[in-house]
């Protein structure tokens, strides 16, 4: 028998891994309310259709071969034309680096900063490849508290007591996944501040900035120009291109902090090839053309925003925060019936057939007794499910 690696044993994504389990259901011919995922268009969200089309000509004008490594140069000129548009940014295309989604960002990141031993200060709750691919590389993932009854607001203290001598940097998700908090400026200007006492690196991830229902989001570093930092974006979300994988890395760099770590990035993503070659091609004509969906799509979330947090707390038991950006709710579970968030979420799903993903699996501190839940369905969806989670909750809460 060959035996996986020591590495790979502690992998689990909390997110699709209770699919597995509805799975087993929809076997069985049972329908499943799938509120866990936070793919739009597996609702009734679409990809643009100019974006379509562009992608559809790339391939048809040649672009099917590899791309450069670091992308391509048109995507990351208008990349910094977008970056100079919104947040008043000035980045060389030398700067920026096209990946495979963030995703693939925070790996080649990781990988090109951590050693064994290090430590990396992530937001609790948190997406969880912060946790496990920092955990792969042999560095531990420290959890700074958020304050739930602030919209989930970083602590500022709790961050400056977890600081020493192993911490390598601060992550900062904004608006942040799984709470949909929207830290507010003054927050994120804290965390730089600290950052910079400590000589820490950053490391913003804003793949759901132009997702915001009230406020702004500022771009951490447009808040702090002078302060050296790591920006991860892309396409996924906020232009309705999940499956698309692309995302890019934006290196803050004014007096050349990082550019040895810039320089072993480049060097893992050139070792990785690149990302896809017609999808870049497409991004180009995605921040080019019309922005229309934006806006429909943010005001179409908001409703469903106001509709899900408002039926959450109706529901005996159950209590939640109001998300200011992204696509997620993360309720609060009041009782105890259950040993843990997992076996509530697996006790919803297999008694009344909606799937939503447990707390622990973002943050086993900050994330335990909560779920996530996306607010992406059409209202009616919703409706079924919050109205299937209280006829559930009344029957536990009753034995």
């Amino acid at each position: 028998m060959i035996l996986p690696s020591k590495k790979a044993e502690g992998i689990s994504y909390a997110i699709r891994e209770v699919v597995v389990y509805a799975r087993q259901l929809e076997k069985k011919g049972i329908k499943v309310l799938k509120m866990n995922i936070g793919d739009p268009i597996a609702y009734d969200f679409d990809t643009p259709q100019h974006m379509k089309e562009a992608l559809y000509k790339a391939a048809l004008d040649g672009y099917n071969g590899y791309a450069p490594s670091e992308g391509y140069e048109e995507l990351r000129k208008a990349i910094a034309e977008r970056e100079k548009r919104r947040n008043g940014m000035d980045y060389d295309i030398d700067d920026i680096c096209i990946t495979t989604g963030v995703t693939e960002a925070l790996q080649i990141f990781l990988a090109s900063c951590l050693n064994g031993g290090d430590e990396l200060l992530v937001p609790g709750p948190t997406y969880p490849p912060y946790n496990l691919i920092t955990t792969f590389h042999g560095a531990k993932p420290v959890p700074y508290a958020t304050i739930e009854s602030e919209g989930w607001q970083p602590d500022i203290d709790d961050i400056r007591k977890k600081i020493n001598g192993k911490t390598k940097g601060i992550v900062i998700i904004n608006p942040n996944n799984p709470t949909g908090a929207l830290y507010s400026s003054k927050v994120v200007k804290e965390i730089i501040d600290v950052a910079a006492e400590h000589g820490l690196a950053i490391v913003s991830d804003e793949i759901y900035d132009d997702i915001v229902f009230e406020g702004k989001q500022y771009a951490t570093a447009s808040l702090a120009k002078d302060v050296p930092m790591l920006t991860f974006n892309g396409f996924s979300k906020v232009y309705l291109v999940p499956g698309w994988r692309i995302g890019y890395a934006l290196f803050n760099n004014p007096n050349g902090e990082l550019d040895e770590l810039k320089d072993a990035f480049l060097r893992i993503a050139r070792a990785r090839l690149c990302a896809n070659s017609v999808c870049q091609l497409a991004m180009i004509e995605a921040l080019k053309g019309s922005q229309r969906h934006i806006e429909e799509m943010v005001k179409r979330l908001r409703e469903r925003r106001d509709f899900a947090y408002k039926r959450l707390n109706e529901i005996e038991g159950i209590s939640t925060a109001k998300p200011q950006g992204a696509f997620y709710i993360f309720p609060k579970i009041e009782s105890n019936v259950w040993k843990d968030d997992k076996e509530f979420v697996l006790d919803v799903l297999n008694e009344v057939h909606v799937l939503f993903v447990h707390g622990s699996g973002f943050c086993p501190i900050y994330g335990k007794n909560h779920f996530r839940a996306v607010i992406l369905p059409p209202i009616e969806m919703m409706e079924e499910a919050f109205n299937r989670l209280e006829a559930f909750m009344k029957k536990r809460l009753i034995k």
